[in-house]
C-alpha cells in the first residue's frame, strides 16, 4: 500500500503537467510555453535526483527525495503557472489598448 502511495505521489506532478498540456489548447501562447518549459525542466531534474538516489551512494534517508522532489515540483507548478497566466492576461489587455 505504501509503495502505491509513493508511486502516485511521485507521478502526480507529471500527470498534472500532461493534463495541463491537454487542456491548454485554449490558453495563451506564453502560458502554454510555460507548461512546456516546466515539463522540460522538471522531468530531467527529477530523473537526475531519482537516479542519484537509486544508483548513487547509499544513504540513510533515501526515501526523503521521493517526498521532497514531488513537493518541490508541485510548488514550482503552483507558483509559475498562475504568474505566467496573469502576466499573459496583463500583456494581452495592454495590447488591446485597455
Amino acid at each position: 500500500m505504501l509503495l502505491t502511495l509513493f508511486t502516485i505521489w511521485v507521478l502526480s506532478p507529471f500527470v498534472a503537467l500532461v493534463w495541463a498540456h491537454v487542456v491548454s489548447k485554449r490558453w495563451s501562447v506564453p502560458t502554454r510555453a510555460t507548461v512546456y518549459s516546466l515539463m522540460l525542466i522538471l522531468t530531467p531534474v527529477s530523473l537526475a535526483v531519482y537516479e542519484d538516489v537509486a544508483f548513487g551512494t547509499p544513504r540513510a534517508q533515501a526515501a526523503a527525495a521521493f517526498l521532497i522532489v514531488p513537493l518541490a515540483s508541485w510548488l514550482l507548478i503552483a507558483l509559475v503557472l498562475p504568474i505566467a497566466a496573469l502576466l499573459s492576461a496583463m500583456l494581452s489587455r495592454r495590447g488591446e489598448g485597455v
